[in-house]
């Protein structure tokens, strides 16, 4: 499990087809000394995406990705000197500082437009249409592993304000309209509508 509290920005520094060529094997370079204490098999969110660590070195991990993660998500599109947001999984006694997200993508959202408001800027983002009914105002999503507040919502279009902090510390910053992001939907709002669902089939409607 994880927060959403973005640690690291890591960069892609080689990448290598396994499996036929179905699957991919990515190095990921870290900052120096963010490694320490990570052993093999741990969980690292890349992007978004819970993936295992397979090998290491110093200051790089290793790691491997199926064709189906590759085609449900943005990693397929991930090239070497890339930047992407990492961060170490929860442990018992963390702060958390974000909200509770598993690494597991719902979807691939794009991004509409960057517009400055006020000291922030407000980004606009289009969801699949299958997971807009998760997302609703004043609630979390996790953007490329990052855990943000949903300010307003419109159809299938979803805006959120990223202070310049957010932007100097993740990979987000990096982005521009046109872009492809992994989206994470609430938790919560995915088992309530689980609940609602087997609710209407117990009263018919």
């Amino acid at each position: 499990m994880f927060t959403g509290i973005v640690t690291a920005i890591g960069r892609i520094s080689r990448l290598s087809p396994i499996g036929a060529g179905q699957d991919m094997r990515v190095g990921i370079a870290t900052p120096a000394g963010w490694l320490d204490g990570v052993a093999i098999g741990a969980s690292i969110c890349c992007s978004g995406c819970c993936l295992t660590v397979v090998a290491l070195e110093t200051d790089l991990f290793e790691v491997e990705i199926s064709a189906e993660s590759l085609s449900r998500t943005t990693l397929s599109g991930w090239r070497e000197g890339a930047s992407i947001n990492l961060e170490r999984s929860l442990k018992m006694g963390d702060e958390m500082g974000g909200h509770v997200v598993s690494g597991h993508v719902d979807g691939v959202a794009e991004v509409l437009s960057v517009v400055p408001e006020n000291g922030s800027h407000r980004w606009t983002f289009r969801l699949p249409p299958q997971l807009a009914r998760f997302v609703a105002e004043k609630g979390s999503i996790a953007i490329d592993g990052v855990s943000l507040t949903v300010n307003a919502v419109e159809g299938t279009d979803f805006g959120v304000n990223l202070i310049p902090h957010t932007t100097e510390v993740t990979a987000l910053g990096a982005l521009a309209p046109g872009a492809r992001v992994n989206i994470e939907i609430d938790m919560l709002a995915r088992y309530v509508a689980r609940l609602r669902e087997f609710e209407g089939r117990e009263t018919g409607a």
